[in-house]
C-alpha cells in the first residue's frame, strides 16, 4: 500500500452519514471516509448479517466489537472476535462474511 501524501486528520465515524447494504439477511452499515485511493470504513453488521457475494477485493479487516465468521468460497470459515483481524489481498480468497449477533468493523482496502 501506498499512501499519497495528505494532511493529518482525526475522524469521528459518527459525523459520516451511513449508507446502507442490504445483505442475504440483515444489513451492513457502512461509514466510508477516502483518502486517495484508500478507502477507510467503519462496518456494523445487524445481528444475522450474511452477504449478498462473494468478495475479491483485499482488506486489512479488524473487529472492534462482537464476533463474525468469514466464509472462504472453498467452504473453510474463520472466526474473527473483539480485537482480532484479517489480511486479503485483491484477487486472493474469494470472502464472505455472517454475523449472528453482530459486529462493528474497521476495514481498510
Amino acid at each position: 500500500m501506498i499512501l499519497a501524501p495528505f494532511p493529518f486528520s482525526i475522524t469521528d465515524f459518527t459525523s459520516i452519514e451511513p449508507e446502507l447494504h442490504p445483505g442475504i439477511t440483515g444489513k451492513a452499515e457502512w461509514r466510508t471516509l477516502y483518502r486517495d485511493t484508500i478507502r477507510i470504513r467503519q462496518v456494523t453488521y445487524s445481528p444475522g448479517y450474511l452477504a449478498d457475494h462473494w468478495c475479491n477485493k483485499g482488506h486489512i479487516l479488524f473487529c472492534v466489537e462482537g464476533e463474525m465468521e468469514t466464509e472462504l468460497k472453498d467452504g473453510t470459515r474463520h472466526r474473527l472476535t473483539k480485537g482480532l483481524f484479517y489480511t486479503v489481498g485483491d484477487d486472493g480468497d474469494a470472502h464472505r462474511s455472517y454475523s449472528k449477533d453482530g459486529c462493528v468493523l474497521f476495514i481498510v482496502d
